[in-house]
């Protein structure tokens, strides 16, 4: 969500952060059983920007992005060999994953292909919470952002989703402001501005939840009105919609299991679609909304410096 406030200077930098993807639901509960410890408590990153090169280091892999030659390097810091693919091989296999997802849904609700297409509305409003706190040696204080997607003419009680980004601001500091600026270059080059950092795990998500593709672009236009750095956003996106039967509930509890990332996304989302309340294990506190994930992104420190050798090749590495 940083990628909102990307600055126009250029100044190199080092940061280390920690990042965390947590799914809801029977999603959630796969991925902190096969995910282990990453899952659970996030990934700690170092990052490192100088000019067109961004090299990102976590435990025994690393990747260096170059933007000059549109390469992505992918690092075995243990075996010390590293892989290369291009830009243009990225986004073809992100969109045939996207293809795929898309037409996986459309399988699925085959019977209401010939109901008109949908339009939604999409509402933003922005809040200083007057809460402050400390976070990697800068003061910061929180705003939240919130952002509801709804079907044109009704409420989100009706049905729609919630992105809830809750945002801990300092002011300017032009490191991270770079780091944001990269990787919204990336994100143009790569994928375009909407889908700015969406990893081809989610298409998935991007395919079942098409309103989360227009809250985080509606996010991107509004965000860029706040000022400061953020140094730790978390973003939770809920499905909101009205309480269902007892017939429909009974239904969705007899669904048989589901097969696969898509299979599970796309049992989450009917079930969410049928059910007032998520199961015991919902973060959600507003009736009516059930969480399907939540981003969370930390610095930890932060440092206006960094060298050539930072975001280089290691030497001895081989190519596989």
């Amino acid at each position: 969500m940083a990628l909102a406030t990307a600055a126009t200077l250029r100044a190199d930098v080092k940061t280390q952060e920690r990042t965390q993807v947590k799914f809801e639901g029977a999603l959630g509960r796969i991925v902190n059983i096969f995910g282990g410890r990453a899952a659970r408590d996030g990934i700690v990153s170092t990052v490192t920007v100088k000019g067109d090169r961004m090299m990102t280091t976590s435990r025994d892999t690393g990747e260096i992005v170059d933007l000059a030659e549109e390469k992505v390097y992918t690092l075995d810091l243990k075996k010390k060999t590293y892989t290369v693919v291009t830009f243009a091989e990225m986004r073809k296999k992100m969109e045939e994953a996207m293809a795929k997802a898309k037409k996986d849904v459309e399988a699925r609700e085959d019977k209401k292909s010939d109901e008109p297409q949908k339009e939604y509305e999409v509402d933003f409003s922005v809040k200083e919470t007057g809460q402050s706190r400390q976070i990697a040696g800068y003061d910061t204080k929180e705003s939240i952002a919130t952002i509801t997607v709804r079907e044109k003419g009704k409420t989100i009680e009706d049905g729609g989703m919630v992105m809830e980004t809750s945002m801990w601001m300092t002011p300017s500091l032009p490191a991270l402001k770079e780091l944001a600026d990269f990787r919204l270059r990336y994100a143009q080059k790569l994928y375009g501005p909407v889908m700015a950092q969406a990893a081809p795990d989610m298409a998935q998500a991007m395919a079942m939840y098409p309103m989360m593709k227009d809250a985080m672009a509606k996010f991107q236009e509004e965000g860029k009105k706040l000022s400061g750095t953020p140094l730790a956003t978390e973003a939770k996106f809920q499905l909101a919609g009205p309480p269902q039967s007892a017939e429909e509930q009974a239904k969705a509890d007899d669904e048989p299991a589901p097969k696969g990332v898509g299979g599970l996304l796309g049992g989450l989302g009917r079930r969410m679609a049928r059910k007032k309340e998520e199961p015991k294990d919902d973060t959600s506190a507003t009736p009516g909304r059930v969480t399907v994930m939540t981003t969370t992104t930390e610095s930890l420190q932060v440092s206006a410096s960094a060298t050539d050798a930072d975001v280089a090749l290691p030497a001895g590495f081989k190519q596989r």
